[in-house]
């Protein structure tokens, strides 16, 4: 069976943003392979674009310019925001609030957000909403470890379900 809309497709792969050998920023092996219904948009449209027709068994091996990807890094991504919002029951947590830590938060309409504290001021924290490869062409490496017909419940969800994952 061959990948295509609306089937559950199962991978592995060494994500790399310096070339195709370069340093791994992500692996995903057989142990525990991505699983995604196929052609639904939870996935980068480039990343399923690049998969398409491969067949269990079929290596891959693309890369993906960061515009089609996360786009390019944004000043306006960076913001500077009072300290006040990160008190819990009048305390601040300054375990949570240091340089280098990801924390998830939502914005005014509710949309989750990752963002990483850049530095702690007095008053206010710089944080950066930037998605951490956003800038960078990703390179992906791997192999196609299943492909199936989704169940009709994962087609009305508009995910694979774990349940039905196999390996």
């Amino acid at each position: 069976m061959q990948i295509e809309k609306e089937k559950v497709v199962s991978v592995t792969y060494n994500l790399s943003v310096d070339g195709f050998d370069g340093e791994s920023v992500e692996q995903v092996d057989k142990e525990r392979p991505l699983t995604f219904l196929y052609g639904v948009g939870n996935m980068l449209e480039k990343f399923e674009e690049n998969l398409n027709g491969y067949k269990p068994g079929d290596n891959f091996e693309f890369m993906i310019k960061s515009e089609d990807a996360y786009g390019q890094a944004s000043e306006e991504a960076v913001v500077d925001l009072p300290i006040n919002i990160f008190e819990i029951e009048g305390k601040i947590d300054w375990d949570l609030l240091k340089v280098g830590n990801y924390i998830p938060m939502q914005d005014q309409q509710g949309n989750k957000l990752d963002g990483i504290v850049l530095e702690v001021g007095e008053e206010q924290v710089k944080m950066d909403f930037n998605h951490p490869l956003a800038g960078d062409d990703l390179y992906f490496k791997g192999e196609v470890v299943d492909v199936r017909e989704a169940t009709d419940e994962e087609k009305n969800q508009g995910h694979a379900s774990t349940s039905q994952q196999q390996n």
